[in-house]
């Protein structure tokens, strides 16, 4: 078995609660997670001092981090030329210089991929570059490793979320991530916490994990006022995926829901 925490939408800048960052590495390490993935949006301004935060909070884990970035982590508007020339400059000099970061074993195999660009960063977009790291990212791999996708953005519309934002290039990249073999797709940028299996014909689902805020204090519908990280665990013929909650009151994180799915 195999165990993976999700996290996604940190926001360094608009944190919630003064606790809520020990609490988070608290209630993972205690876990025991292989790896803690985040989905990307660790800054809210991208401030250099907002990155390490966010650095020092991921070198507080026990398991290896694999990270993508989001559209908050690019250079804000008023940085205009950065922004448009090098978005993620700071990014990758502070948090991580590889934007197609892999991790696996023997149970799991894990691409992340970027969708945050300058021209294009509220709902981000998806290049032939981010394709193509899709098709190869997963060569190699156990054949009966589960192929899990990282990325900021939506690639698909989840039906409970109608309307939401999806990335330039979503539906491409979401047929090139089916025909990869990818069971599991992490993602966050709504802000609202959602697991749903998401296929363009029946029965061919890929399931997709939505974090909301982990840490911040900008949830929006349901989960305007909640703090959420998912923590997924891997069986040869199940996955499971629990979603946790945090408890001001009690300055830790609780299991509110759990999903499993056959693989």
């Amino acid at each position: 078995m195999t165990r993976i925490a999700h996290i996604s939408d940190i926001h360094f800048g608009r944190i919630a609660y003064p606790g809520i960052v020990d609490a988070l590495v608290a209630d993972i390490n205690a876990a025991d997670v292989d790896l803690v993935v985040v989905s990307g949006d660790l800054t809210q301004r991208a401030f250099g001092h907002q990155f390490r935060a966010a650095r020092q909070m991921l070198k507080a884990f026990d398991a290896p981090t694999l990270v993508v970035p989001g559209n908050h982590d690019v250079y804000p508007w008023w940085r205009l030329f950065s922004r448009l020339l090098d978005p993620l400059r700071r990014y990758r000099r502070i948090i991580e210089p590889d934007l197609a970061p892999s991790w696996r074993n023997e149970d799991v195999a894990v691409r992340g991929i970027n969708s945050a660009f300058g021209w294009a960063v509220q709902g981000g977009r998806i290049t032939e570059r981010e394709l193509e790291q899709i098709r190869t990212g997963y060569d190699g791999a156990a054949g009966e490793a589960l192929r899990v996708l990282v990325v900021h953005h939506h690639l698909a519309e989840l039906a409970a979320l109608a309307g939401h934002d999806r990335a330039r290039g979503a539906e491409h990249a979401f047929e090139t991530a089916q025909q990869a073999g990818v069971k599991l797709i992490l993602c966050g940028h709504l802000h609202i916490a959602h697991i749903a299996p998401v296929g363009l014909h029946p029965g061919d689902g890929i399931i997709v994990a939505t974090a909301g805020t982990c840490t911040s204090n900008r949830g929006r519908g349901k989960d305007k006022a909640v703090n959420h990280y998912n923590l997924i665990a891997v069986h040869k013929d199940e996955l499971q995926i629990e979603e946790r909650v945090f408890l001001p009151d009690q300055n830790t994180f609780h299991d509110v829901a759990e999903h499993r799915f056959e693989r």
